[in-house]
């Protein structure tokens, strides 16, 4: 055992020694390349600043050449549209990608050389997917036993049921809802099977408040008359209610029509589309990427492809110098 560690220790300081002359040696190559940097840079300091202006000119001007505003469509698709959206969501990009502008112009697209991509994605919001109903909150339960959470609300299966849905798209120049946001959703909503569902709903909406409202009066008739009786001189005429009478019951059911009427109207707001647009923000200016950067992305370019340019030349000199010097031996 003592006859080993001797050479164990000297093992140790040839590692050591071999590392330390290393890092001395990649030490000295970064001093040396930042020296020749610096000579680099002090000799041709007036063409570096030059590249510099003028890649700053160009870059500017590609600023303001080229432009990309983002816009967002909050939708909300009634009557089991969901798929139907998507699908035709789908379609645009299709008729996109294909470069189809007679189609986009056909639907009322404005400038559509200037139109970019569009797609659609759900706004998860799990609340507003259960929201007191019984079988999504089951639902979620059940799919959230056999994996995460996260991946559960996040699935195709649950977030095309999701009420809220967000359409995006670019184009290249400012635009306005006339030109390109209400064609959009001309197309989304031309659909005679779904516009006969609205008919229908909308109908049985009115019928149903109309029932609502002659429920209502009929209550208040009956509130009426016992309040006449009990404020009646005539004792053989008073109605004495106890705990056990259904008053309660009559003032309860009157609330809970109130209620169902008010929600009644709300959804004939919300209904009055088939996809219904319930937010639109239109020429949020893209300044993600490069967008808005090239003023300072083409000076660096054009410097590092003088530099390139340079170790070529260098590359080239010494290969150039060495095949002299083997042609003269």
């Amino acid at each position: 055992m003592s006859s080993n560690s001797p050479i164990n220790s000297d093992n140790q300081e040839i590692d050591l020694a071999k590392i330390t002359q290393k890092v001395n040696g990649i030490y000295e190559g970064l001093l040396n390349t930042l020296f020749r940097l610096i000579l680099f840079v002090k000799k041709n300091f007036i063409l570096l600043a030059i590249l510099f202006v003028v890649g700053g000119g160009i870059g500017y001007y590609l600023d303001k050449k080229v432009k990309s505003y983002d816009h967002q469509i909050i939708v909300s698709p009634n009557f089991g549209s969901t798929d139907y959206l998507y699908s035709k969501v789908d379609l645009l990009q299709s008729k996109i990608n294909e470069g189809d502008t007679l189609f986009l112009k056909e639907i009322g697209i404005k400038n559509t050389k200037k139109f970019g991509n569009i797609q659609i994605k759900p706004i998860i919001d799990v609340y507003k997917f259960i929201d007191n109903k019984k079988d999504n909150f089951e639902l979620i339960k059940l799919l959230a036993e056999d994996g995460n959470i996260d991946k559960v609300v996040e699935n195709e299966l649950t977030s095309k049921n999701y009420p809220f849905h967000l359409i995006t798209f670019n184009t290249s120049k400012i635009t306005s809802e006339n030109e390109t946001v209400q064609p959009i959703l001309n197309f989304l909503n031309d659909s005679q099977h779904f516009k006969k569902l609205q008919n229908e709903y909308l109908s049985n909406i009115q019928i149903k408040m109309k029932a609502n409202d002659s429920t209502i009066a009929q209550i208040d008739g009956l509130m009426n008359q016992f309040k006449n009786r009990t404020n009646s001189n005539n004792s053989d005429k008073l109605v004495y209610f106890n705990e056990n009478t259904q008053l309660n019951d009559v003032l309860q059911t009157k609330e809970n029509l109130i209620g169902e009427q008010a929600n009644l109207r709300i959804s004939l707001v919300n209904l009055d589309k088939v996809i219904k647009a319930t937010s639109i923000i239109i020429n949020d200016k893209n300044t993600k990427g490069t967008n808005g950067k090239m003023k300072f992305i083409v000076p660096f370019i054009f410097l590092l492809f003088l530099l390139v340019l340079k170790e070529c030349c260098v590359f080239i000199k010494t290969i150039t110098e060495k095949q002299s010097k083997k042609q003269l031996k």
